[in-house]
């Protein structure tokens, strides 16, 4: 069936414009909503009409909806949701669930239909299409997050720390080790000077001995006679 659409028609057309549809879907929807009528030629003579009529309309209501769209745009959303091993989420974020989040963030009334994306089944970011008029069409900008992202993060935190503690303790371990050879050394120096001071005292000792007694001490080895 031929119908001639009085108002934009979201993936279908403009207002003037003759499409083919469905009789179903014309009678039992565009009609009664009043988006097309017939395409008959008493019809198709309004067409100059429709189409400024149009025209007009879409440009106020474009400036009208100007002021959400840069809303929308500058807007991140943000879900939590169950993932798989693949990254793949157990279930969606479904149209409903953006639209409701849209709707508290900036105080307004959109329809899930609105939506022009499909539910989101993978975390990351994704650009999610809102059509507020036919050639209005912000992007928000979706981020989904594993539920257990903040587990994995605690949990790589905590491994972290423990690395640092063990390199701290590793370090003072080498240090305290350092000392307690240093501390050796300085005895074992100490020691050896004791014992040599020891020996000086006990060969002056002897001297003096030798010296007291008239005897005339040979520190010198004695040197071979002459043949």
């Amino acid at each position: 069936m031929k119908v001639l659409l009085i108002k934009d028609v979201y993936n279908l057309g403009r207002a003037g414009e003759v499409k083919k549809v469905a009789d179903g879907y014309a009678r039992n929807f565009l009609m009664p909503k009043k988006m097309a009528v017939a395409a008959s030629v008493g019809a198709m003579k309004q067409i100059e009409k429709i189409e400024a009529a149009a025209a007009k309309k879409r440009e106020i209501l474009n400036e009208e909806m100007s002021g959400l769209a840069e809303q929308i745009a500058a807007l991140e959303l943000r879900f939590k949701a169950k993932v798989g091993e693949t990254g793949k989420l157990y279930g969606s974020v479904t149209h409903q669930t953006i639209i409701e989040a849209l709707n508290e963030k900036l105080h307004v009334n959109l329809d899930r239909h609105q939506i022009e994306t499909q539910p989101l089944r993978e975390v990351g970011e994704h650009m999610v299409r809102i059509r507020l008029t036919f050639d209005l069409v912000p992007e928000v900008k979706v981020t989904v997050e594993s539920e257990d992202a903040e587990k994995e993060a605690a949990i790589t935190d905590k491994k972290q720390r423990s690395a640092k503690i063990e390199e701290v303790v590793e370090a003072e371990d080498v240090d305290e080790t350092a000392a307690v050879v240093e501390a050796v050394e300085a005895v074992v120096e100490a020691e050896a000077v004791v014992e040599a001071e020891e020996i000086i005292e006990t060969l002056e000792a002897v001297v003096a001995e030798e010296i007291a007694e008239g005897e005339t001490p040979d520190l010198e080895e004695s040197q071979p006679e002459d043949e």
